[in-house]
């Protein structure tokens, strides 16, 4: 059974940084795009960045230039370098794995479990 394993979320002032790692576990022979999205309290889950297995990356304009998404193909993880954090940028971030080819089964989507970051003012 593939996992995917979020971490590196935590409290960081305004201004700050923080990585986030999001490491797929199982037996796993390709994973195509590998994003980040993230949920704020009362609003709907968003896509922040996504990277390709080719290293094409995509971004939502709420964090272009403060965030960088990259992927580590030989270990199955993604990571988010997150910099100039704001207040707005508090939420609970969650990876994705999209088209994940296990030794038996193919899954279309697998979920980590989510990372709370907050960032105070």
């Amino acid at each position: 059974q593939v996992q995917l394993r979020a971490s590196g979320g935590g409290l960081v002032q305004a201004g700050g940084s923080l990585r986030l790692s999001c490491a797929a576990s199982g037996v796993i022979f390709s994973i195509d795009a590998m994003g980040w999205y993230r949920q704020a309290p009362g609003k709907q889950r968003e896509l922040i960045a996504n990277i390709t297995n080719g290293g094409s990356t995509n971004y939502a304009d709420s964090v272009k230039g403060r965030f960088t998404i990259s992927r580590d193909n030989a270990k199955n993880t993604v990571y988010l370098q997150m910099n100039s954090l704001k207040p707005e940028d508090t939420a609970v971030y969650y990876c994705k794995a999209d088209n994940v080819r296990g030794k038996i089964h193919r899954y279309l989507e697998v979920w980590g479990q989510g990372t709370l970051v907050t960032v105070s003012s």
